[in-house]
């Protein structure tokens, strides 16, 4: 008779364990492998509509729990009724081919860990696969470019701010073309538009990475707009995906508005 309560008492319990085990959010890791990530739902989130998602890739020695902790990054998600996904590198930066600690990398580690967040993100919370824009800042900035080239038919977008691939830049790309705007400061000195040498490598060229771009993507004569306090060259394609360039006035800064901005354009070019 004991016997039988203990394990009835241990078939309660469990799933309540394992819930907790895999329970994960803003505070808390996701674990993935030896990877992780973190989530923050739109506030007021029900747990069941899908709702879509900004995926942050961090600069040099960030983290995803830095991420998590600006406040205003945050309400501007909840804001647009999106999750927010803060992703973490392995060590201080990603690694991405050319980069200055780890020159030969593939980036197909990097591909792999974001394709294992997405499928995760999905199976645990409500979210709209089809409806994901991956942006990120500096170094997170050139994750975001690599993994537009490697697999740009997987996410609604992507919006790289000041940071693109490490020279010499790609002359194609593997996957379909893709939404993108870049965002850049036009006084950047960190990441300057034409780049700099970083130890034994150097930052590619921002124009040329878009020109590259363009002619992979066939995209058309592009028209200038101002929108959101940034300058803005705006082209699109035959298939409807947009090339967006925009630059503000500053440095090396990230604006939670710009990437409001960003989200805009890239649902609106996904709608149409």
């Amino acid at each position: 008779m004991l016997r039988r309560v203990l394990l009835g008492l241990a078939a309660m319990y469990l799933p309540m364990a394992a819930g907790m085990a895999s329970a994960c959010g803003a505070e808390t890791d996701c674990q993935i492998g030896d990877r992780m990530y973190r989530i923050a739902m739109p506030d007021g989130h029900d747990g069941v509509s899908e709702v879509g998602a900004i995926v942050f890739a961090h600069g040099y020695r960030g983290t995803a729990q830095g991420v998590m902790r600006n406040r205003s990054f945050r309400r501007m998600a909840s804001d647009l009724g999106v999750a927010l996904i803060a992703v973490d590198s392995k060590g201080d930066g990603w690694s991405l081919p050319n980069s200055p600690a780890l020159s030969s990398a593939s980036g197909a580690e990097e591909v792999k860990y974001f394709d294992q967040m997405k499928a995760d993100a999905a199976a645990r919370f409500a979210i709209d696969p089809d409806q994901i824009m991956v942006t990120g800042f500096s170094a997170g900035g050139m994750m975001v470019w690599t993994l537009a080239c490697e697999r740009g038919d997987d996410y609604a977008g992507f919006a790289p701010i000041a940071g693109t691939f490490w020279a010499p830049i790609p002359q194609s790309c593997d996957a379909p073309a893709a939404n993108v705007v870049h965002i850049h400061g036009d006084a950047d000195r960190t990441v300057p538009l034409a780049g700099r040498p970083v130890a034994e490598t150097h930052q590619g060229d921002v124009l040329e990475t878009l020109n590259m771009y363009r002619s992979f993507g066939g995209f058309g004569e592009a028209s200038a707009e101002k929108t959101d306090n940034m300058a803005c060259e705006m082209s699109a394609n035959e298939a409807g995906k947009i090339l967006n360039f925009c630059l503000f006035e500053g440095g090396h800064s990230f604006n939670p508005a710009h990437v409001s901005a960003a989200w805009s354009m890239i649902m609106d070019a996904s709608a149409s």
